[in-house]
């Protein structure tokens, strides 16, 4: 049974059937075709920004008011089909519906809310001594953009760009597109005007690099892996044009020894298992006092063993499947890895989930008295794997904290004032203390070879946005 949605390119305001090859979409749980894309090509990639080209000067012009008011209508509409998007994202990635219908298709909403309200107190003009300072849209944007939220890391670029007045052309992943077809239906209802927002489908090495290559595009912006990150900025440095990029990460939790533990040790897991591990900003390193790593590991393990793995259309189930077998086999040959090394293996481990021979499952997995130079402590796994890496003293956990290349997210559980020392330390762009809750406005990014850039909020707004000076 196939997902129903526009699965056609979209360009100038119209569905563009593909000429070439079809992408097989495809169910992690049952292995089932859901749907097909068009592979697309760097011919479709000129005729889409050729598109955005002609809208731009018009939305450019468009007073930034009744730009937010579009991207507000967007957000109404995406509200509206939320039911539908829950469901075609759970089959085409596998996330459990619960978690698609609480995240995959709310936090969208939220965001494209929050641009469209920042625009009447944004600082579009400032006046510098004899100097106008304005803030005017960039231009043209590609953005390209992962499987694991296929909508959310959309809306994150598309809202900005478009409150911005810059014009887009989407590049969705090619293993989780759908929704895609959502949003440019959505965008259409709510009045944006043929042009502003392009989708072509494809592969990253043939669409994704024309967008990263076309002088035609201005900036873009990207969110993957940090290996797909640096060849995107590698091809767009012919042309000199910005860069935005939100890469990989392998975020710390710091418990410190005056934490409530089972709340730290609890919530962590959480944020490690989230969406099936498959989340940048996950707590996959969970670093605790020596003296008591033995307690951790005991209410790890209990709270692991709520996690229900099985059909993602089930509500009972926590973890679905990786979003395809290649990536099954990524996370599991991590975990064997893990073993191998000799790491303590405290819950899961190696194969896939007893009754579940189908579908692209694997064994949600704790290690413990994990070296933190380890295989499994430094490299991105992207599965339901936590590391548990045991400290002698704050100065040593915030060295373990920071001793990998990524910096994108973590989290501090103590008394308040040790905590924040403590992230204030830590060489990442997002802390969370004692579990705060997610802020839709503040600045989201990576340090190191997590990124650069910042999504979210005014400062998200202002990465598409170009800064000039007329002095008077």
């Amino acid at each position: 049974m196939s997902t129903r949605t526009l699965n056609t390119h979209w360009i100038a305001g119209e569905a563009v059937a593909g000429s070439g090859d079809m992408i097989d979409v495809v169910d992690p749980a049952t292995d089932e075709v859901v749907s097909q894309v068009p592979s697309g090509t760097a011919a479709d990639v000129d005729r889409a920004v050729a598109a955005a080209t002609a809208a731009f000067p018009g939305w450019a012009a468009t007073d930034p008011a009744e730009r937010a008011e579009i991207v507000r209508r967007i957000s109404e509409g995406l509200e509206r089909r939320a039911e539908e998007i829950a469901t075609t994202i759970t089959r085409e990635m596998g996330a459990p519906i619960s978690l698609s219908r609480f995240a995959q298709a709310a936090f969208p909403v939220k965001v494209a809310a929050s641009f469209a309200a920042l625009a009447s107190d944004f600082a579009w003009t400032e006046q510098i001594g004899n100097s106008l300072v304005v803030r005017e849209p960039i231009g043209v944007v590609g953005a390209i953009t992962p499987w694991n939220f296929p909508l959310q890391q959309v809306v994150s670029k598309v809202a900005p760009a478009l409150v911005a007045g810059d014009t887009v052309v989407l590049k969705p992943s090619e293993m989780a597109p759908l929704t895609a077809g959502i949003l440019a239906e959505v965008a259409a209802e709510a009045g944006l005007p043929a042009g502003v927002f392009n989708v072509v489908h494809g592969t990253g090495p043939v669409v994704g690099e024309a967008i990263a290559a076309h002088r035609g595009v201005d900036m873009v912006s990207f969110t993957g892996s940090t290996r797909a990150g640096r060849r995107v900025a590698a091809v767009a440095a012919e042309t000199v044009k910005r860069v935005a990029l939100e890469l990989g990460g392998k975020s710390a939790n710091v418990i410190l020894d005056d934490a409530d533990l089972a709340h730290a040790v609890r919530h962590g897991l959480g944020i490690a298992f989230a969406n099936g591990g498959q989340v940048c900003g996950a707590w996959p390193r969970m670093i605790v006092p020596a003296s008591r790593q033995d307690e951790v590991i005991e209410l790890a393990v209990a709270a692991a063993a709520e996690y229900t793995v099985g059909d993602p259309s089930d509500e009972a189930t926590r973890i679905g499947p990786m979003a395809s077998e290649a990536q099954r086999d990524r996370v599991n040959g991590y975990i064997e890895r893990g073993v191998a090394d000799g790491a303590r293996l405290v819950f899961g481990g190696p194969g896939r989930p007893d009754g579940l021979r189908k579908g692209a499952y694997v064994r949600p997995t704790i290690f413990a008295d994990v070296a933190p130079d380890s295989v499994i402590a430094q490299e991105e796994i992207f599965g339901p794997v936590l590391t548990i890496i045991p400290y002698v003293d704050d100065d040593h956990a915030v060295e373990i904290a920071n001793s990998t290349m990524y910096g994108l997210t973590g989290g501090v559980f103590g008394s308040a004032d040790r905590a924040l020392a403590i992230a204030r330390r830590m060489r990442t762009g997002q802390v969370d203390i004692n579990g705060a809750e997610w802020n839709p406005l503040a600045p989201f990014g990576g340090y190191k070879q997590s990124g650069n850039g910042r999504e979210f909020g005014r400062h998200g707004l202002e990465e598409f946005l170009e800064t000039k000076s007329i002095q008077r």
